[in-house]
């Protein structure tokens, strides 16, 4: 699928992209490779291909579910200018 300048400055303004006049074949010439590439890809047989999540078969290491931290809740609170309950209390901004 071949684009051409009107086909980009219409992409461009759904995306809301400025262009300059002089970038256009430049993108149009990209976008056109990107979608052969897509119709290549769409005309490989998937027939009896199983989605894969992740292309190695390999579980994910996982760290030990520790604490690391403790509660420093208190602290940080000492220097807000208002706390109450464990929660900050700030000036209301929607009336």
């Amino acid at each position: 699928m071949s684009l051409d300048a009107d086909d980009v400055a219409r992409i461009a303004l759904l995306a809301r992209l400025g262009l300059q006049e002089a970038d256009v074949p430049a993108y149009s010439r990209d976008l056109s490779a990107i979608l052969e590439f897509v119709e290549t890809m769409n005309r490989v047989d998937t027939i009896g291909v199983e989605p894969l999540a992740h292309p190695l078969e390999m579980s994910q290491r996982l760290r030990v579910d520790a604490v690391t931290e403790t509660d420093r809740r208190a602290h940080f609170q000492a220097n807000a200018p208002e706390a109450s309950d464990g929660l900050y209390l700030v000036p209301k901004v929607i009336e």
